[in-house]
């Protein structure tokens, strides 16, 4: 679905990426993994148009997705989750979810999406007429996603979705992601610090280490290797 060749992103004098190459495809869980600088979140802002890069391709499904603005690139079907959440906090939980849809005009099918995002976070339908800023740290991780899912992605980018959360919050979010690939078929490119994690609900992973791909591969694979194990597992 997304294929991505030869990327350089430089910002001012530092070159944070370095022609990396990955695909995601259809219907799976992309991982991207590595420490703090690594270049991870860059790689999702250049997708959405927020970078621009100074060479290299960018492809949605054979289109090029390159010089277009990031409200054109969530119309061809690709939506991010930014790190910090980052819900509008005086508006309600519905209010945030009908927010999503902006780009769509078939009302009914935007009543019926907000109910398919229920079923997955019934939490959210409890909470529908609260502000969005009373919401715990984690039932706000779920109201961005859930957000994120209003627009219909064929593309769903998420930035750190356990970042500042206790670990069994975390672990509930992450497998609401695996359920919803797993229902429905959603296409996922997701960072998250938790490597171990992260590598149990993917099919593939990538490592990046200052602006470069180090390792590739399944995630069952990955989560095997000696070198990950030791170094993003903390395992000896």
């Amino acid at each position: 679905m997304l294929e991505i060749q030869n990327l350089h992103v430089y910002y001012g004098g530092i070159h944070a990426l370095h022609g990396i190459s990955l695909s995601v495809p259809a219907g799976k869980i992309v991982a991207l993994l590595g420490a703090n600088g690594a270049g991870k979140s860059s790689t999702l802002r250049t997708i959405m148009g927020i970078v621009k890069p100074t060479q290299g391709t960018i492809e949605l499904e054979g289109q090029s997705l390159l010089g277009m603005k990031p409200f054109d690139i969530v119309k061809q079907g690709v939506a991010l989750v930014p790190e910090g959440r980052r819900v509008f906090t005086n508006l309600t939980v519905y209010e945030n979810l009908a927010l999503g849809a902006y780009t769509r005009t078939d009302r009914e099918e935007v009543r019926r999406e907000v109910a398919e995002v229920y079923a997955l976070f019934p939490r959210l339908e409890e909470r529908e007429k609260q502000s969005a800023g009373t919401l715990s740290g984690g039932e706000q991780q779920m109201l961005a996603l859930g957000r994120a899912l209003m627009s219909q992605p064929r593309l769903l980018m998420i930035d750190e979705p356990s970042l500042g959360l206790a670990p069994v919050l975390s672990q509930g979010v992450l497998r609401r992601l695996k359920e919803l690939n797993e229902k429905s078929g959603q296409t996922i490119l997701l960072i998250e610090q938790n490597a171990r994690a992260a590598l149990s609900i993917a099919d593939y992973a990538y490592i990046l280490e200052t602006g470069e791909i180090r390792l590739k591969g399944s995630a069952a694979d990955l989560a095997q290797s000696d070198e990950v194990r030791r170094t993003y597992l903390g395992v000896h």
